[in-house]
């Protein structure tokens, strides 16, 4: 393992101003947003969205570090023959990949799940540097509820992200390290703050025994943030201030940065607390976005399937980039939304 450049690499994915697209949909999820704007998801119309992004100019040199993509895309070719990781790498950005396999019921804790993938790994990771990919990405699900997570799905999700952060960097690839504590729950700010404490501690002290280089990775967490069903809405200076204490009271300063995912916030709220943190300031870690539907929701709608809505689609996700680019040097305005509109 060349350390040097792993943390090269992870730097760059948390540059001041950038942030990382998650274009990793599975085929049910993106055909869940294609049915949304009345699309079929064939193979076809999953390339040309794509590729309608990636060769969206000013968002993807500007504004986008690097690019998760889903085992499908990563060999897929653009309409002219070009390979879309070609694409991504000509707009500067880095092309990553997501290795895990989805997710399987926890045995003896109902209700709870266990992220699988971990199976072949080495080979499939061997496979995917060699086709350009240089950072993987693997998501652990921790539901909130009555009376869980328990102790065995904050623990053996820790250990399975810690081993495949160790297979990644043996591989020369950036893991990007994703234990999500959802906000499907009626649980408060203080429930998320507990849980997620407890996930990240479990985290760290699992990568600490895989021997995993801090400095060559990138966190992706959840934002300290109400359940979408609670009676009390947390306001964004408190999303931001609870977020950044949970932060430094958990993440070793070795982390090169964390790029949260939105985790099912609107577009606008993703961005108004990624820039009050920034806004709060003194972080020891690059912080930034990685965010999927909070990046792509509008574009989705602009484009609709149709080659005549290409620059429409193009334009809506420069916009949305822009925003939280500014959002992460902490220099968004939400008058700068309306504008745009």
């Amino acid at each position: 393992m060349n350390l040097a450049d792993l943390n090269k690499i992870a730097r760059a994915m948390v540059a001041p101003g950038k942030g990382i697209l998650a274009a990793d949909e599975s085929s049910g999820t993106i055909k869940k947003r294609f049915d949304a704007i009345g699309v079929e998801s064939t193979e076809d119309n999953r390339r040309d969205y794509r590729e309608m992004l990636f060769r969206s100019k000013e968002a993807m040199t500007n504004y986008v570090s690097g690019v998760i993509l889903y085992d499908e895309t990563i060999w897929q070719k653009a309409k002219d023959g070009t390979p879309l990781v070609k694409l991504i790498e000509a707009a500067g950005a880095i092309p990553g990949i997501k290795v895990d396999e989805g997710t399987q019921a926890l045995p003896g804790c109902p209700g709870e799940l266990i992220t699988v993938g971990l199976d072949r790994l080495a080979e499939r990771l061997k496979k995917y540097y060699e086709q350009g990919a240089r950072f993987a990405k693997w998501r652990a699900v921790i539901d909130v509820g009555n009376g869980i997570p328990s102790r065995t799905a904050i623990q053996t999700n820790a250990h399975a992200l810690a081993r495949y952060a160790a297979l990644c960097q043996a591989a020369q690839i950036v893991p990007i390290v994703e234990p999500e504590v959802l906000m499907d729950g009626d649980h408060d700010i203080a429930r998320c703050y507990e849980v997620t404490e407890a996930v990240l501690n479990e985290t760290f002290q699992q990568l600490f025994i895989q021997r995993v280089a801090l400095e060559g990775m990138v966190l992706k967490p959840n934002m300290a943030i109400a359940g979408k069903k609670s009676a009390r809405k947390s306001s964004v200076a408190e999303v931001a201030e609870q977020t950044v204490k949970l932060l430094k009271a958990c993440v070793p300063s070795a982390v090169p940065g964390i790029a949260f995912l939105s985790g099912g916030q609107s577009d606008e709220e993703a961005t108004a607390h990624l820039d009050a943190m920034h806004r709060i300031g003194g972080l020891p870690w690059g912080l930034t976005f990685s965010y999927g539907r909070a990046l792509q929701a509008a574009p989705q709608k602009a484009w609709a399937g149709k080659a005549e809505n290409v620059a429409a689609g193009q334009q809506a996700f420069t916009h949305r980039a822009r925003m939280n680019s500014l959002a992460s040097k902490g220099e968004w305005k939400a008058e700068l939304e309306k504008k745009a509109a």
